[in-house]
């Protein structure tokens, strides 16, 4: 499996997925010839896209979804309320909404409930042959019932967006800050590290944080509060790295 974020940040979001069966995006915010940029440093076209999974309808998730669906014809795997909310998919016949889990091959890919602000959201688990993907981002939190079916992963992207003091602290309104730490809002860098102490195992190689803040985290900030919360739980694990925002990939093969 090879993995690359593309983007995260509240100004877009995407990541590319392939495996020995099929080559997947994970959301498409920004624009197309944003992705079409970073998917040709990777050798890769986006008529070569077979599957986008839609995490939720937010416009940093789907920015760019109406005008790749003009240029591309990737089999778009959504829930029923998601494609409800996106109109312009009604004349899109390559649609699944079956929200059951697709088996490609050797390849997996099984969907689990987040808790986020939209209509619905999804985060997503990939498994193929010898490794496996838990994509978790835009969730104020995870429930324990998932935990068993995404623990001992080989790689997890998951959502550290702020840093709690930097937040109540900053400048954002109040109902923003609201949002933002409720149980639909984001996760915070202990939660993300708390999430993380229950679904890390022996198998677990590479750790991926997202969608951090540019107003309320820092990368140091992320790091340091992730690492600190595994250690509570007496875990060391330190190969933790940060999705970059934008303008650069990072590339991992698992």
């Amino acid at each position: 499996m090879l993995v690359s974020t593309l983007a995260s940040s509240s100004e877009g979001n995407s990541t590319y997925v392939e495996t020995t069966d099929c080559k997947i995006l994970i959301d498409i915010g920004t624009n197309v010839k944003y992705i079409k940029e970073k998917l040709d440093e990777l050798g890769i076209t986006l008529e070569q896209i077979d599957y986008l999974f839609i995490t939720h309808t937010h416009k940093d998730h789907t920015g760019a979804l109406e005008s790749l669906i003009k240029k591309a014809n990737p089999r778009i795997l959504l829930s029923k309320n998601m494609y409800s909310e996106l109109t312009y998919l009604s004349n899109y016949e390559n649609v699944d909404t079956t929200e059951e889990i697709l088996k490609v091959g050797n390849t997996t890919i099984d969907f689990f409930r987040t808790s986020h602000d939209a209509v619905d959201a999804r985060g997503c688990l990939i498994t193929d042959a010898s490794s496996s993907l838990v994509y978790l981002t835009d969730t104020g939190y995870l429930n324990q019932r998932y935990f068993k079916k995404l623990y001992d992963k080989t790689m997890y992207i998951i959502e550290a967006n702020h840093d709690v003091e930097m937040l109540i602290n900053g400048r954002y309104p109040k109902w923003l800050k609201s949002r933002i730490l409720s149980d639909k809002g984001h996760l915070s860098n202990n939660a993300c590290g708390f999430y993380l102490s229950k679904l890390i195992g022996p198998n677990t190689k590479e750790i991926i944080l997202a969608h951090l803040s540019k107003e309320n985290n820092t990368e140091q900030a992320a790091l340091e509060t992730v690492k600190k919360t595994l250690k509570e739980y007496e875990i060391e694990f330190d190969n933790i790295k940060i999705a970059p925002k934008k303008d650069r990939i990072k590339e991992i093969k698992l």
